[in-house]
């Protein structure tokens, strides 16, 4: 994947990076519900797998915001141009896998070439491919609708951004909200740029509907 490297003398943040660094858990999440009654009703109606929906409109969200493309590297910052996901697949005997995917291309490719990634994905095992470092990773507790969430981490300076969801639930009014949490290294990111993903997973989530 391409990447560039940040001016650590210009970067405005280099006291924030320094100072988070210097923590022994420097992540920092948020679990929020969204509104999917527009994207359950176009999966339902298109036939298409609401969870690669959801990933999709995840991945194209965070790729908007800067910070999430970015990754701590040799003590400075690299940032990528686009990141893929790596997103678990559950297997026969409730293990699971993980599956890369691309993602910036019209929804009807990504969804044909991320079928055949699920399919292709099942002797992968959970060892990290080589530009791991670019990706985001992906979970989902389908069976559950939480209201908060723990991630695990490797610490130190692992920055992936981690984004996860659970179980959508229809309120009396038809609406259908869904919990989804993403976590980030705090080095890099901040409240302002969470709030942006969700904001902008809104409007992913709006785009699928309108077709």
């Amino acid at each position: 994947m391409e990447y560039k490297i940040l001016d650590m003398q210009t970067y405005k943040r280099k006291a924030h990076f320094e100072y988070f660094r210097s923590l022994p858990y420097p992540y920092v999440g948020t679990t929020a519900e969204v509104d999917v009654t527009s994207l359950v009703k176009y999966c339902k109606e298109n036939c298409r797998s609401f969870y690669l929906a959801v990933l999709h409109a995840a991945a194209l969200a965070a790729d908007q915001i800067p910070e999430l493309r970015q990754r701590i590297h040799d003590d400075g910052i690299i940032e990528y141009s686009e990141c893929p996901t790596s997103h678990v697949e559950l297997l026969e005997d409730q293990t699971y896998c993980y599956c890369t995917v691309h993602h910036h291309m019209p929804a009807s490719e990504y969804f044909d070439q991320a079928e055949a990634a699920r399919k292709a994905c099942k002797n992968n095992g959970i060892e990290e491919e080589e530009d791991a470092e670019s990706m985001y990773f992906i979970s989902t507790l389908p069976w559950l609708h939480y209201t908060a969430l723990i991630q695990p981490v490797a610490g130190g300076d692992e920055s992936n951004p981690r984004i996860t969801w659970g179980r959508y639930e229809e309120k009396a009014d038809g609406t259908i909200l869904m919990p989804v949490s993403i976590l980030v290294h705090h080095a890099l990111a901040d409240g302002l740029q969470i709030a942006a993903f969700y904001q902008n997973l809104e409007q992913q989530i709006r785009l699928f509907a309108e077709g």
